[in-house]
């Protein structure tokens, strides 16, 4: 018991360990479905203007999601509410041939995705900025959606 208790806490503390993150966070859908009138928002601050950033968002579904794609439009805001980018993305869950879950599963029939939405961005400013997710697809209510999140990380030059 001892051993798995130390296999977990140095699991979480190398996860933890992760330099070029700058935000993440997810919201969670308490009736595991993404309705059209909610949008999510992620507030996160940039304080370096000399590095450049990839924006990408995250989505977790079950197999209760009906279609094989995701309809997802974003927008990117300053401090002051101005947009700075938005559009519309789609991108698969599953296989549209096989049905086959894309993504990676961690429990059971919950499966994990990230997808980039900018990348190599450079901010022209310091300060608060606002991403919001808003889901586009033709149902207004779209089951099997558990959460939606964004992460912001510097880009690593390899």
């Amino acid at each position: 018991m001892r051993i798995f208790f130390l296999v977990v806490v140095m699991g979480v503390f190398l996860l933890s360990c992760d330099s070029s993150r700058v935000f993440e966070n997810y919201v969670e859908f308490k009736d595991k479905t993404w309705k059209v009138q909610e949008h999510t928002t992620f507030d996160f601050v940039i304080a370096d203007t000399t590095s450049n950033y990839n924006i990408c968002y995250s989505v977790r579904n079950s197999l209760d999601y009906p279609y094989a794609r995701l309809f997802i439009e974003y927008t990117l805001s300053d401090s002051v509410g101005n947009p700075i980018e938005k559009k519309l993305v789609s991108h698969y869950l599953f296989d549209q041939k096989t049905g086959k879950p894309e993504g990676r599963s961690g429990l059971g029939d919950v499966y994990d995705h990230q997808f980039p939405l900018l990348l190599q961005h450079a901010f022209k400013s310091p300060g608060r900025y606002r991403l919001e997710l808003e889901q586009f697809n033709r149902q207004d209510t779209l089951p099997g959606i558990l959460a939606v999140g964004v992460r912001v990380e510097t880009v690593t030059l390899d």
